[in-house]
């Protein structure tokens, strides 16, 4: 196939997520056929998983240009600016409008298991360049297909891909045998169901970011309430607790984003859980039929919970693109320029720089992991950036290279430790502990109630 016809085809985009749809917003603002591929049957269908999360930016920092423009038509009235929404707002309110406008543009129910070069794999050299992608999907109904495409736009995000509670990056020896017991969301105690899965009952949360906050209140909500008397949790931390442990407060530039952090540190304080430091998870065993014992790697034995839930992070899912050559960190699995902006060894404070195209190439021309999925391990990620990266991106499809490397964002800073993001945060205690990171106190049990005086970076 020749060029010419190799620029006549689609670009593919994988996942009709909040980057993947504003990616083909911005492809047909630019006169280029999108084709969005979307394993789920609806638009946005991880964020719907998180649909009774709040979000920690406004409406006004989480939608996209390209996308209100070719919203406008149809009479979308974009929400109050200043409000925040619900995972659920967002997908119900925007996304899902959003990939009604594309219509066919957009296909559901279809997962893609694999991306190469048309009649290249990785090893070959001959011509490589010159031929399209060849792009494998398996359809809801069990049906094969083939698609060829003029560069791939990999916005499958990590939400599929949960951390494990195991602190060596493998799952706990038990974990996956106790599977009806663990779980790696932050759980929905509107749902009547999963209320009393938890009321009255010990819980173990694992972990130490956003998301790790967001299920510390809402267990300590839960435990005020009448139905919840008895309701306990064990907070459990790979390092210690120092001055950064709960966010920025009033000093994050995200203000819901720093509520939280204070929302999680009161319902600490107020006995509602216990912390445990220092606490790496190599086992967790049943305990009788029901209840589980954590273990850690120095033989600590925590007292039996009922419930687990492991909140360390996500991963992104590379098999599908084993036969492409992508130039990724070792550590990160983020692209190798991207990754000495994001890396949590070195970045414990401060904000993301804007980035795109060029921090998002690999030696695979036409191939771009965006969004979520961009960042490999790291722990935060804003909307802003996912939207910003696309915008770059297909400005260099298209061609316009000085477009692609204009910076056309300014992202919030936090002021404190632990850089800026909007989704949930997961775990960064392997990261920060491993570079030597402030305030990173001996192993210990301490109830927050009693012993409020934490240190602060530099003490």
């Amino acid at each position: 196939m020749n060029a010419i016809a190799t620029d006549q085809l689609p670009v593919l985009v994988i996942g009709a997520g909040p980057a993947g749809l504003a990616a083909a917003a911005h492809l047909v603002e630019r006169g280029l056929e999108p084709l969005v591929l979307e394993a789920g049957p609806v638009a946005g269908a991880a964020v719907r998983e998180w649909a009774h999360v709040r979000l920690f930016s406004t409406w006004g920092e989480i939608t996209d240009q390209a996308a209100e423009k070719l919203l406008a038509p149809t009479g979308w009235v974009k929400p109050d600016a200043k409000t925040y929404p619900t995972g659920g707002d967002w997908a119900e309110r925007y996304l899902q409008p959003l990939a009604d406008v594309l219509g066919d543009k957009v296909r559901f129910g279809a997962r893609v298991t694999g991306v190469s070069r048309a009649g290249r794999d990785r090893i070959v050299d001959a011509d490589r360049e010159t031929q399209p992608f060849v792009v494998h999907v398996t359809h809801a109904d069990g049906r094969e297909e083939r698609i060829l495409a003029r560069a791939v736009i990999d916005a499958s995000g990590t939400w599929l891909t949960p951390s494990p509670a195991g602190a060596s990056g493998l799952p706990a020896l038990g974990e996956k045998a106790a599977a009806d017991r663990v779980t790696y969301r932050v759980p929905d105690l509107t749902d009547p169901a999963v209320r009393a899965r938890f009321a009255g009952r010990r819980t173990a949360v694992i972990g130490s970011g956003a998301s790790a906050f967001n299920a510390l209140t809402s267990l300590a909500d839960l435990a005020r309430s009448e139905d919840g008397e008895g309701t306990k949790t064990v907070w459990i931390l790979r390092r210690g607790i120092s001055g950064s442990t709960f966010g920025g407060g009033a000093a994050d530039q995200l203000p819901a984003r720093g509520a939280l952090g204070l929302a999680a540190k009161a319902a600490v304080d107020e006995g509602h859980a216990d912390a445990v430091t220092g606490f790496r998870t190599e086992a967790i065993e049943r305990d009788g039929d029901a209840r589980l014992v954590l273990v850690a790697e120095d033989g600590r034995r925590l007292d039996p919970v009922d419930e687990v839930i492991v909140l360390t992070g996500f991963r992104p899912d590379l098999s599908f693109l084993d036969e492409l050559r992508l130039g990724l960190d070792e550590r990160l699995q983020a692209p190798v320029a991207l990754a000495p902006l994001i890396d949590p060894n070195q970045h414990s404070c401060g904000t993301v720089y804007p980035h795109g195209v060029n921090e998002l190439s690999h030696p695979e021309q036409g191939i771009y992991l965006v969004g979520m999925k961009s960042y490999g391990r790291a722990p935060t990620f804003l909307a802003l950036t996912g939207y910003e990266q696309v915008r770059s991106v297909v400005a260099a499809i298209a061609g316009d290279h000085e477009a692609a490397e204009r910076v056309e964002l300014i992202l919030p800073e936090t002021g404190v430790c632990g850089g800026s993001g909007l989704f949930d945060q997961p775990d960064t205690d392997n990261h920060s502990a491993a570079a030597g990171g402030c305030c990173a106190p001996a192993p210990a049990l301490i109830q927050l109630g009693t012993n409020t005086q934490v240190p602060s970076c530099g003490s």
